[in-house]
């Protein structure tokens, strides 16, 4: 079976030169070459044929490539470990062939190591998956991939694995009631939904494989599956449930019932500075606890911020984020929403944590001013005035409101306000943010300025009536998926999921 396919830039062992090459990685190890994509699926005679069991892989950064290294690789009919380097087209498919690779090396080694054969690890048997588990866990390890999501509960042949004590039982939208539409796109709907069995309320994200696969947005599912999984914050939205249903992919995340901020604001027209110093509060305690764990944001906007029923900030949509990124640590992928883009992403500059503290400059901006700092239709001409132009304000704007959005919306990173290695702490000191206590605000010990006035666990009157009055039903899929489509969707074997209480970074540090 095809794990995945596609073209990759394999530098020459002798003559040093980067060559095209249409590589194959197949469920038994197997990693074909190919100067050609082969045609109607004949992988018969390849130009590089080689095994990655047991190897090591680890990415080297350079201005011009994104290569990743191949250690103890093996040519097939030789006993010789060999080192070969490769170069993907953008971080994301480096990401992907990478992770591939180490998923099929960690399990052909455990399968070895435990004497079970290579499909069978699916067994049931307790005694199967302890012995796999331990062996998982080991070599997991080495390789380089996260431990923290097996259990002794299930690993299965797929590589998903689950936290629920039942971790036989699979999940399907025929386990969720709908009620009412609540948000759409091109890529599916979210209904907000009770779960039969308990009949808790969440908000299902309903996404088709086919849309995800055809827009090219797989590794920005990815990234938010695995930033849900691992993420537990009180103003991050939650994940309950991630499962496949057919040709959909569905997130089951907490309900937040207030709607999104953006819908506020536009009732409003301005926040007081006292009600967006709570809103910004909230967003900064997030965002620090997501640069704390390697995880930049990256797609800050009014439309990514929820309320709760009980008027706190749900920060959601975690599709655009970058994991492993510390202080010294930077990307250069250019992504974002047009209006919050920071200098440095659009000048396409190397780029970290900083990029979240000028897209919170902004928001705020929008909040206590009405408008945004930066603002054309023609996205060449705002692009020149987020370099250029200076920020202006409006004169009920008091001077330390002034001083922290100046700060925010300095357009050298490195001096920006929360750009340095004390990161949050910079932003938690600014004098917009005297006399707050961090940790109680964490602890929901602030009350919030509004909260939403709902009339039941039901009623969704924040959010806009064009879903809300449409009836809660699923859009057919178009046609099947076709071969090639079906080999992409191998992707989404590892996406399904279920929390247990709470996640791995489950401590909220005290950012005080």
């Amino acid at each position: 079976m095809i794990v995945r396919e596609g073209w990759l830039l394999k530098r020459g062992e002798h003559i040093k030169n980067w060559r095209a090459r249409y590589f194959v990685l197949k469920d038994d190890g197997a990693f074909l070459g190919f100067k050609a994509k082969p045609n109607d699926g004949n992988y018969t005679y390849p130009t590089n044929k080689f095994t990655v069991r047991g190897c090591h892989i680890h990415k080297v950064d350079t201005p011009t490539h994104f290569i990743f290294v191949i250690r103890g690789l093996r040519e097939c009919f030789s006993e010789n470990d060999i080192e070969r380097n490769f170069s993907a087209g953008n971080n994301h498919d480096r990401d992907d062939w990478c992770n591939a690779i180490a998923e099929i090396a960690l399990r052909l080694e455990a399968n070895a190591a435990s004497g079970v054969e290579p499909m069978s690890i699916a067994d049931d048997s307790a005694s199967n998956n302890t012995s796999t588990q331990s062996i998982y866990l080991q070599q997991a390890s080495r390789l380089g991939l996260p431990t923290n999501n097996l259990t002794t509960t299930n690993i299965n042949n797929t590589g998903a694995h689950s936290r629920r004590g039942n971790a036989n039982k699979k999940m399907s939208l025929d386990d969720f009631l709908p009620i009412k539409l609540i948000g759409r796109g091109s890529w599916g709907k979210v209904m907000l939904s009770r779960e039969k069995s308990t009949q808790r309320l969440y908000a299902i994200k309903v996404l088709k494989k086919q849309m995800i696969i055809s827009q090219d947005e797989v590794g920005h599912t990815l990234t938010e599956s695995r930033v849900l999984r691992v993420t537990n914050h009180p103003f991050l939205i939650a994940l309950k449930y991630s499962f496949r249903d057919g040709e959909r992919l569905c997130f089951v995340m907490e309900y937040a019932g207030g709607g999104e901020l953006f819908y506020h604001l536009s009732q409003e027209r301005i926040f007081t500075e006292d009600k967006t110093r709570f809103y910004a509060a909230e967003i900064v305690s997030a965002l620090g606890y997501l640069h704390e764990n390697e995880i930049i944001y990256r797609d800050l906007k009014l439309e990514n911020l929820l309320l709760d029923r009980d008027g706190h900030i749900k920060i959601a949509d975690f599709g655009l984020c970058k994991d492993n990124i510390t202080y010294n640590d930077t990307t250069r992928t250019f992504c974002g929403t047009p209006e919050y883009l920071s200098p440095e992403v659009i000048e396409d500059n190397q780029y970290g944590r900083a990029v979240d503290w000028w897209g919170l400059g902004v928001l705020l901006y929008e909040m206590m001013c009405g408008s945004l700092p930066f603002n054309n239709r023609s996205h060449d001409l705002l692009f020149q005035e987020i370099l250029v132009k200076q920020v202006t304000f409006p004169p009920t704007l008091t001077t330390m409101a002034k001083s922290f959005l100046n700060g925010l919306l300095i357009k050298d990173p490195a001096k920006r306000l929360g750009g340095g290695p004390d990161d949050v702490k910079e932003i938690q000191h600014h004098s917009f943010f005297l006399g707050l206590n961090w940790q109680d605000l964490v602890e929901k010990k602030i009350p919030p300025p509004f909260v939403p006035q709902v009339t039941s666990d039901t009623d969704t009157r924040y959010f806009d009536r064009q879903f809300t009055a449409e009836p809660p039903n699923l859009t057919p899929i178009d046609r099947p998926m076709d071969h090639t489509s079906e080999v992409d969707a191998s992707y989404f074997n590892q996406f399904s999921f279920t929390a247990a209480g709470c996640s791995v970074l489950s401590q909220v540090h005290n950012l005080s």
